[in-house]
C-alpha cells in the first residue's frame, strides 16, 4: 500500500487548500463525537444525580451544538474528499486513455479492447471509490479511535486496559483477511474485463449473430463468465464480510468486562456514575470507528488491486520510440533499405530494398498474408525493422517526431471507421472542418451526390459504426478523408473493395489526377486499380518477387500472372 500512496502523491500536492479542509472537517467531526461521550458526565452527576436545574437547559444546549460542529465536519470533509477524489479520478483516466493510445499497435492488439476499456471504466471507477470515500473515512475513523481512547485512558487507566486489551484482537484478523482479499480482487478485475470483452464482442458482432441466428450459442458464451464472475465475487464476501461479526463479537467481549469492572469501581465509590457513564459512552463509541475500520480496510484491497492494474499499463514502455526530428516538407522519397520484420518465427518483411519518389504509384499484390499490409504499416511506424532502415527523404523514420510524420500520410483501409459525429466532421477528422474543402474532398470521392440526398447533407449524424450508410458510402467518406488531409504520402489497402465497377472508375480517375504530385501506395483487389500504376511490386512470403509495370511483369513474372488471372477487373 505504501506504493501506491507513492503512485498518487504527485495527484494529491495538488490540492493543499481541500486537504486542509479535509482535515479540519475531520478534527471538528473527531472532537464533536469526544465531546459526545464527556457531555455524559455532567448529564449523570449534575442533573440526575445532584439534579443541578441550570444543567437542564445547557446540556440539551449543549448536545445539539456538539451535533451541528459534528455535522459541519462532516459535510466539510465529505464534500471536498469527493471533489478531490472525483477530480483525481478525472486526471487519471485521461491519462490512462492518453497512455494506451500512444502505446505501438503490437500493444493494442495484443490486449483486447475489452479489457483495456475495464481498466480505464471498472478499474478507475474502483479506486475513485478508494481516493474520495474509503481513504478519508479511514483516516477519519483512526483518528476518531485514537482521540476516544486518549480519553478513556484520560478517565481511567485501569478500566482503559481491561477494555482496550482485546483490541489485538480484532487487528489480526483484519491483516489475514486483508491477504486474501487482495488475491481474489485481482481475480474478480480480471474476470470483470473477460465480461466486458465477451459483452464488447458481441455488441461489435450482432449482425453476424442475427445472421447465423447464435443468439443462443452467444448467450451461452457470456452465461460461462459471467457465473465464473459471481462466483468469485462471493468468494471475496464470504472473506470479507466475517470482519464485521468479529469486530462484533469481539467488541462485545470488551464491553462486557467494561461493565463487570466499572461496575465494581462504582460499588466500592472509586468511580461515579457519570464518569462511568462517560467512559461507558466512549468505549461504546470507539468500537464503532474499530468496526468501520474492519469494513473499510478489506475493501482498500481492492482498490489496491485495480490501482495496481491500472499502473501496470502507465509504467508500460512502447517500443516504437519516438524520434525528435519534426517532418515539416512532404515527403518526397522513400527508401527501404534490406528491411526485415519478424512476427514469431516468420518473416512478415525479408529483406525489402525498393526506392519509391515523389509522382510515383505503386500497387502491392500478392497472397494473403504475404506482407502487403506490413509494408504499408511500416510507413505508419505501427511496427520498426528488426533490421534494415526505412528512409523518409533520406533520413531513417525513426528520428522523426510520429505526429509530425502521420500529418503527411493518409491512410484508407477497406476496414472503415466511421465516428459518431457529424459527416462532415468525419470527413475533416482531427482538424477544423471547413465546408468548402470537405464539399471538394466528398466530389473526388464520388460521394457529392448521396451526401446531398441526407436530410442535413454534410452535416448530418453519424450512428454508431456508420450503420446509416452502405458499405460502398462509408468507404466514399473513407476516401474524401484521406484527400481531406491532404497528404504527401496516400496509402490505399484495398480502399474501394465496396465499390462497384463504375464508381470505382470514376473515383480512380479523381484520385489519379489528385495524386500526380504525390507518393501513392495501394494494395489492391481490382486489376483495374493496378494496370495504370508506375511499378508493381509483388510480395510473396514477406518477399518482393518481382517488379516493373503491368505489361512488363505479364511478360517475365508468373506468379504476376497468376494473381492477375485471379484480381477481379
Amino acid at each position: 500500500m505504501k506504493e501506491i500512496f507513492k503512485r498518487y502523491s504527485p495527484y494529491m500536492k495538488d490540492y493543499k487548500l481541500q486537504y486542509f479542509l479535509v482535515i479540519v472537517g475531520i478534527i471538528l467531526t473527531v472532537s464533536a463525537t469526544a465531546a459526545t461521550a464527556h457531555i455524559m458526565k455532567p448529564l449523570m452527576d449534575d442533573m440526575f444525580v445532584a439534579k443541578d436545574e441550570k444543567m437542564l437547559y445547557l446540556i440539551p444546549f449543549g448536545l445539539i451544538g456538539i451535533y451541528v460542529v459534528k455535522s459541519i465536519g462532516r459535510y466539510m470533509q465529505s464534500v471536498f474528499t469527493k471533489y478531490i477524489g472525483q477530480h483525481i479520478i478525472a486526471r487519471l483516466r485521461e491519462t490512462l486513455l492518453e497512455k494506451i493510445i500512444s502505446l505501438d499497435m503490437s500493444f493494442l492488439y495484443a490486449n483486447r479492447s475489452g479489457e483495456l476499456i475495464s481498466r480505464v471504466v471498472n478499474d478507475i471507477d474502483r479506486i475513485r471509490y478508494f481516493v474520495s470515500s474509503m481513504l478519508p473515512d479511514l483516516l477519519r475513523e483512526i483518528l476518531t479511535a485514537i482521540a476516544l481512547i486518549a480519553y478513556v485512558i484520560y478517565l481511567n487507566p485501569i478500566l482503559a486496559f481491561y477494555s482496550l486489551v482485546v483490541m489485538p484482537l480484532i487487528i489480526y484478523p483484519l491483516i489475514l483477511v486483508a491477504r486474501k482479499l487482495k488475491k481474489y480482487a485481482h481475480r474478480s478485475q480480471e474476470k470483470n474485463a473477460d465480461v466486458v470483452s465477451r459483452l464488447t464482442e458481441v455488441f461489435n458482432s450482432s449482425e453476424i449473430i442475427k445472421a447465423n441466428a447464435t443468439q443462443k450459442f452467444e448467450l451461452k458464451r457470456f452465461s460461462v463468465e459471467n457465473w465464473q464472475f459471481f462466483k468469485i465475487n462471493m468468494k471475496s464476501a464470504y472473506v470479507g464480510d466475517i470482519v464485521s461479526p468479529i469486530t462484533e463479537i469481539v467488541a462485545a467481549v470488551g464491553l462486557a468486562m467494561v461493565i463487570f469492572v466499572g461496575g465494581r469501581e462504582v460499588y466500592n465509590n472509586n468511580m461515579s456514575v457519570g464518569e462511568f457513564t462517560a467512559f461507558l459512552t466512549a468505549i461504546g463509541l470507539v468500537m464503532q470507528p474499530l468496526r468501520q475500520i474492519g469494513i473499510i480496510y478489506p475493501k482498500i484491497q481492492d482498490a489496491t488491486s485495480a490501482s495496481e492494474r491500472v499502473f501496470e499499463i502507465l509504467d508500460t514502455q512502447s517500443k516504437i520510440v519516438d524520434g525528435d526530428k519534426i517532418l515539416e516538407d512532404d515527403i518526397v522519397h522513400i527508401e527501404f533499405k534490406n528491411v526485415k520484420l519478424k512476427y514469431d518465427n516468420t518473416y512478415a518483411l525479408d529483406d525489402i530494398n525498393i526506392d519509391i519518389n515523389k509522382g510515383q504509384n505503386i500497387a502491392l499484390v500478392g497472397d494473403s498474408g504475404g506482407g502487403k499490409s506490413t509494408f504499408i504499416n511500416m510507413l505508419l511506424r505501427f511496427y520498426d525493422p528488426e533490421s534494415g532502415e526505412i528512409l523518409i527523404n533520406g533520413t531513417n523514420i525513426k528520428e522523426f517526431n510520429q505526429d509530425s510524420l502521420k500529418h503527411h500520410i493518409s491512410l484508407v483501409t477497406q476496414r472503415v471507421y466511421i465516428f459518431q459525429d457529424t459527416l462532415a466532421a468525419n470527413v475533416a477528422y482531427g482538424q477544423e472542418i471547413d465546408e468548402k474543402r470537405v464539399s471538394e474532398a466528398l466530389e473526388l470521392a464520388d460521394a457529392s451526390a448521396f451526401v446531398d440526398s441526407l436530410e442535413d447533407k454534410m452535416y448530418t449524424k453519424m450512428e454508431e459504426f456508420g450503420t446509416n450508410l452502405s458499405g460502398g458510402q462509408r468507404q466514399r467518406i473513407a476516401i474524401a478523408r484521406a484527400i481531406y488531409k491532404h497528404s504527401s504520402l496516400v496509402l490505399f489497402d484495398e480502399a474501394t473493395s465496396a465499390l462497384d465497377n463504375e464508381s470505382e472508375k470514376r473515383i480512380q480517375k479523381a484520385l489519379d489526377e489528385y495524386t500526380k504530385d504525390k507518393i501513392t501506395i495501394t494494395i489492391a483487389h481490382r486489376l483495374s486499380t493496378i494496370k495504370n500504376a508506375d511499378k508493381i511490386l509483388v510480395i510473396q512470403k514477406g518477399k518482393i518477387v518481382a517488379s516493373g509495370n503491368h505489361d512488363e511483369l505479364m511478360e517475365t513474372s508468373q506468379v504476376y500472372q497468376r494473381l492477375a488471372g485471379e484480381l477481379k477487373n
